[in-house]
């Protein structure tokens, strides 16, 4: 076994020709996990989701640590919704079902797991959750007509009291950087709520059993608030950590 654990850091696409303004901030908060993780000694592995189930599962299964990171909309269809709301962004579906059949393998096989903004939707769609479609353009967690490195906004979160959360970032309240027009709905089967936005909307969740948190806003923003992207990821490092050690003593 390597000395240095594997990251798999995955996105739903590599190519958005079409919106080259949106694919270069995807680009630049991509990379800001991936250099973070480096920093931190994860032997980091990028990944795109549209390459198909098959293909991730085989490129990311054996990895001591998961990140899905941000991007579309999920596809209405896997949660039992209907296209056509308001703000709605194009779709990935074979991104989408790749990045949900991820989720359920590192469940089961207890894989560290970090899900920030789209990665937690897909955690709580994969578990068979639903999401709130659009906020409306009044709710204050993106921000509408403005250039996409303006898109993001600042708003503080209240982590529960008692949950891994907490122990990373504090009780709170923690002021995050947000650009999301959809939020959780129906939570996902075993998973539990581990912090609010100042208007109640979900903005963490954890998994009861298995070693999983995800996050609705961006910690990897360059205007986040400094060390939030490193605690998240120590709190990875520390379950991959503690899995290994399990490993060797059973």
């Amino acid at each position: 076994m390597s000395l240095q654990p594997t990251l798999a850091v995955v996105e739903a696409t590599r190519f958005r020709a079409h919106d080259p303004a949106y694919h270069d901030y995807v680009q630049l908060l991509v990379g800001n996990v991936i250099a973070e993780a480096r920093s931190h000694g994860w032997n980091v592995t990028r990944l795109a989701a549209d390459r198909g189930a098959e293909g991730l599962l085989a490129a990311a299964g054996d990895a001591d640590g998961i990140v899905i990171v941000g991007g579309e909309d999920i596809h209405p269809g896997f949660y039992g919704g209907e296209t056509g709301y308001a703000n709605e962004s194009r779709h990935l579906p074979v991104a989408d079902g790749a990045q949900i059949a991820l989720v359920r393998a590192a469940i089961e096989r207890r894989i560290p797991l970090l899900g920030i903004c789209r990665g937690l939707q897909i955690v709580n769609v994969a578990l068979g959750g639903t999401l709130l479609q659009d906020l409306g353009d009044e709710a204050g967690h993106v921000n509408r007509g403005v250039p996409i490195p303006q898109v993001l906004t600042t708003h503080a979160v209240h982590p529960e009291r008692e949950s891994r959360l907490a122990g990373l970032l504090g009780t709170g309240p923690v002021d995050v950087r947000s650009a999301h027009h959809q939020a959780v709905d129906a939570l996902g089967a075993d998973l539990v709520v581990t912090a609010r936005s100042h208007d109640g909307h979900v903005e963490a969740i954890e998994h009861r059993d298995a070693p999983l948190l995800a996050v609705q806003w961006h910690p990897e923003d360059v205007a986040a608030p400094a060390g939030q992207l490193t605690a998240l990821l120590a709190g990875l490092r520390e379950a991959h950590t503690s899995r290994t050690a399990r490993t060797a003593a059973a």
